[in-house]
Order: structure tokens, then C-alpha cells, then sequence
């Protein structure tokens, strides 16, 4: 829930940047169009390409993530961010002066006549004279515009509004100053739920005015019980050795994980990345990687990908649907319990392709266990449909209702989930990004009774090394390498 509220607000936050860079080309233009040429536009085409709009408003959206200023940094301060949108305007500046002058705009042109401006004295072609307004408009809209944003968020988060709940590990000095600081500074929306002790067991119940749930020994068990949003590792630097066995214990969990490490900021390394909570340093251990503006570019490109999948395969599916049917009593769409992102269960459609428990014709039914190759629970026509991934094509349901993307690692079900997350170090990293109908693993050949530590890896590399191009080449490899493969029954 907290990851699509995310999502919502870089999607606004992303609209908002996008109309203020768009109201700064078009006030600069009307400015040109009064204060040099002193006419209005003689045609609908004016008003689309002289402003600017499609040049200016791509490249400032790409240097606002670039900065970073779409990520998920709740406590990043109104100067920091301020300070990265100054640069990232005059980024984008430079970008668009490049952009224009690569594609002959005559904004950035050499000619001198009689559309001038004059500007301390001096003659400025009109097209330079509107690059120069835009220089100073966006700038201050950016600025004006993402401040009033932080400042009517802020209240909003002071007043018990979209907030993000975490557990602090430690109840010493240093975990308690963590929650202090975080208690302070409200705006960021974070609210500490409850303390762990940084000791193997505890008798504390209470640290300031929060539950001390357990110690490091019943760590699991804890967050188990009471999920939260993210985690802070908050230990003393003399107990630093116990470090690498709570993150091995969190590694278990699709949270945040951040550590606060015991020493003052000026004595960190400074190629280290660290973010800073009104003079606290924090330690950014495990984050999204999908979060920002590429997400929501991610999510548009599964909506739309689904749309025309369910188009460009809708009467495949409606002979899939006459098979099935045929082939014996029982329901058409299979659904099942999975899991994606963030542990959030949901039920996966697929074609049914075993027969149902319903069919006392075959007892086959009854044998538990995965499927495997010639498994007798398959049916004649459910073994086609394994073997061409037809039987996957209901998932493109999924995709439009937000359950799973067209490319992720392939979601598993909770029980499987309980036993590998204990077995398989890092299983759980596969539920921080969203599960998909296609992936990294799968179009290298992993499916059906293969490693699973060698499907691990590759699911892992995808996460580690995903982008927009990434995904675009698993969906270019999945006709070719995904729909029918060997290991596929």
C-alpha cells in the first residue's frame, strides 16, 4: 500500500513539474510574442511548436531524476531539495539549448532583424530573447512550485496523513536518538511503531513511551507479528559484529532496510552515500530499485502492453477457453494464491490444465507435488497449453489490475515462499520488486523442474541491473525464448 501511495505521488509530482516547466515556455513566449513582435498567432500550429513545450518539458523531467528528485527520500530537507532542483533547472537548460540547436530550432539561431529585442542596449534576436525569459521562469516556477508541494505535504504528514511506519533496532543511545530525531522532525511522515533490543534477549517493555516488542533472538518472529514499513538498525558500535546477522535475518522480509551507523557524520567516508535527518546520518542499506519516475513509466508501459496483448490475443484465448472447456468438468480460469510485491498476496489466473478434483475419472488428481514432466494431473489439451505458455495468458488480468508487470520475477506461492526464504538467502529480494508474467530467468531457460538457486541468481541480476531497456529486451527475447521452451510442462 505505502510503495502504490508512492507511486501516486511521483505520478503527481511528476504531472506538476511537467505543467510549471509547460506554463514557463508558454509565458515566456507570450512575453516574446507582446513585448518584440506584437501579434498574435496566425494558426494552431504556432501554439504548439513556438513555445517550445515538447522540447523543454522531456528534458526537465529528465534532469529532475537524474537529481534524484523523484525518489522516495522522505528525509531530505526543503534546502537540500531546493538545492538539487537549482541544478537541476540549470541542467535542463543547457540540455535544452543542445536539444534545440541539434534540431535547427531558430531559437538558438544567429539571425539578427527586425523581430528584436533590446536588452541593456543591445539587439537579442527574438527567439534568444525568449531562451532568456525561459531561463529565469523556470527556475523560480520549479523552485516556487516544489516548495509549496514539501510545505502543504508536510502539513499533511504533521497531521497523520500519509505516514510510513517503521521499528527502530537498538534501545540504547544511538536508537533512541534515532527515534527522537524521527519524532521531531514530523514532516517526514515517518512514525516509529516500536523498539527491538539490540540484545540477544530483553525484559525492557517500554523505551521512550514505545513498545520494546523483543531482542535480536526473536527478531523474525517480531516482524513476523508486526509488519512495518521499513527498519532501522540502530546498534552500538561495539556490538557491530551483530550487524551482518540481522541483516541476514532481514533479508527474509521485503523491507526497507536503512542503517544508522554509531558516529558523527563528519568522520564518514566521503565517498559513501549517506542521507542525513536533521543532522543524523542514515545509511541507505536496501531501497526499491524501482521507485521514481521510472516506475510510473513502467506501470504505463504495463497498462498498455496488456491492453494490446489481450487485443492481439483475445481470440487465441477465446479457443483456449472452448478447450478447456471441452476437456473435462471443472473451472476454465485456474486461480491460485501468489505473491509480489511487498509480500502482498493476490490470485493469479491461468487457463486450467490439470483435471479438476472434480473428475473422479482420474484419480491422478490426488497425487500432491509439483508438476512434473508427463505428470498424469495434466490433461491432453493443458499439456499444449504448458508447453506454448498459452495457459499464461490470463495474467495479463493481473497486469491491469496492478498485481503483476509484464517483466518480473515470476511470483510463487505463500507456503513455497515460508519454506525458501529460510533455505535461500536473498529469496526475499524478489518480493521488492513487482512479479511478472515473463523474466530475466525465464527467457534464459529456467522454468519447470530446473535450479532454483540458479533461477535465484538470475532473478537477482535482474533486480541488481534493471531499467526501461532491460525490460524491453526481455520482452523482445520472451517470443522467441519464452513462450516454448523445453522446460516448460
Amino acid at each position: 500500500m505505502v510503495k502504490q501511495r508512492h507511486q501516486l505521488f511521483v505520478s503527481l509530482l511528476v504531472g506538476a513539474d511537467g505543467a510549471v516547466a509547460a506554463a514557463a515556455c508558454y509565458a515566456a513566449w507570450v512575453m516574446r510574442r507582446v513585448n518584440v513582435e506584437g501579434y498574435r498567432p496566425n494558426s494552431w500550429e504556432t501554439w504548439f511548436k513556438e513555445p517550445l513545450v515538447f522540447f523543454v518539458v522531456p528534458v526537465v523531467l529528465y534532469a529532475m531524476w537524474a537529481m534524484g528528485l523523484y525518489r522516495p527520500r522522505r528525509d531530505r530537507t526543503i534546502l537540500s531539495e531546493q538545492l538539487h532542483v537549482a541544478r537541476a533547472t540549470v541542467l535542463s537548460l543547457a540540455g535544452i539549448v543542445v536539444v534545440l540547436w541539434l534540431a535547427g530550432n531558430d531559437a538558438v539561431g544567429t539571425k539578427v532583424g527586425a523581430a528584436d529585442a533590446i536588452v541593456f542596449g543591445r539587439a537579442v534576436d527574438a527567439g534568444r530573447y525568449q531562451i532568456g525569459l525561459l531561463a529565469m521562469m523556470l527556475p523560480a516556477g520549479m523552485a516556487v512550485h516544489r516548495l509549496i508541494f514539501r510545505l502543504v505535504l508536510r502539513r499533511l504528514r504533521s497531521r497523520g496523513r500519509n505516514l510510513r511506519h517503521v521499528a527502530v533496532i537498538g534501545t540504547g543511545r544511538l536508537g533512541q536518538i534515532c527515534a527522537q530525531t524521527i519524532g521531531r522532525n514530523s514532516w517526514t511522515g515517518i512514525k516509529v511503531s516500536y523498539f527491538v533490543s539490540h540484545h540477544e534477549t530483553t525484559r525492557r517493555t517500554k523505551c521512550l513511551d514505545r513498545p520494546v516488542f523483543s531482542g535480536l533472538g526473536d527478531l523474525a518472529e517480531t516482524l513476523e507479528r508486526s509488519p512495518v514499513d521499513a527498519v532501522y538498525i540502530c546498534v552500538p558500535s561495539r556490538m557491530a559484529a551483530d550487524v551482518p546477522k540481522v541483516l541476514k535475518t532481514l533479508a527474509k522480509f521485503p523491507f526497507d532496510v536503512r542503517i544508522v551507523p554509531d558516529v558523527p557524520l563528519r568522520y564518514t567516508h566521503q565517498a559513501m552515500q549517506l542521507g542525513e535527518l536533521d543532522g543524523m546520518p542514515v545509511l541507505s542499506y536496501r531501497e526499491n530499485p524501482m521507485a521514481g519516475p521510472a516506475g510510473v513509466v513502467k506501470r504505463g508501459v504495463d497498462v498498455l502492453g496488456a491492453l494490446a496483448g489481450l487485443v492481439l490475443f483475445s481470440p487465441v484465448m477465446m479457443v483456449c477457453w472452448v478447450a478447456v472447456r471441452l476437456s473435462g468438468p471443472g473451472p476454465v480460469i485456474f486461480k491460485q494464491r501468489r505473491v509480489s510485491i511487498g509480500g502482498q498476496q493476490f490470485k493469479i489466473y491461468k487457463f486450467r490444465t490439470m483435471y479438476s478434483v472434480d473428475d473422479e475419472r482420474h484419480p491422478a488428481v490426488t497425487i500432491p507435488g509439483w508438476t512434473e514432466r508427463d505428470d498424469p494431473r495434466v490433461t491432453h489439451v493443458g499439456r499444449f497449453m504448458r508447453a506454448t505458455s498459452l495457459d499464461e495468458l490470463p495474467q495479463l488480468l493481473n497486469v491491469l489490475k496492478g498485481q503483476m508487470s509484464l517483466v518480473g520475477p515470476r511470483p510463487e506461492r505463500p507456503e513455497l515462499i515460508e519454506r525458501f526464504r529460510e533455505d535461500w538467502r536473498g529469496y526475499m529480494l524478489r518480493s521488492h520488486v513487482k512479479a511478472g508474467i515473463t523474466g530475466w530467468a525465464q527467457v534464459n531457460g529456467l522454468r519447470g523442474d530446473t535450479s532454483l538457486r540458479k533461477r535465484l541468481q538470475y532473478d537477482l541480476h535482474y533486480i541488481k541491473h534493471w531499467s526501461l531497456l532491460f525490460d524491453l529486451r526481455i520482452l523482445l527475447m520472451t517470443p522467441v525464448r519464452g513462450f516454448v521452451h523445453r522446460n516448460a510442462h
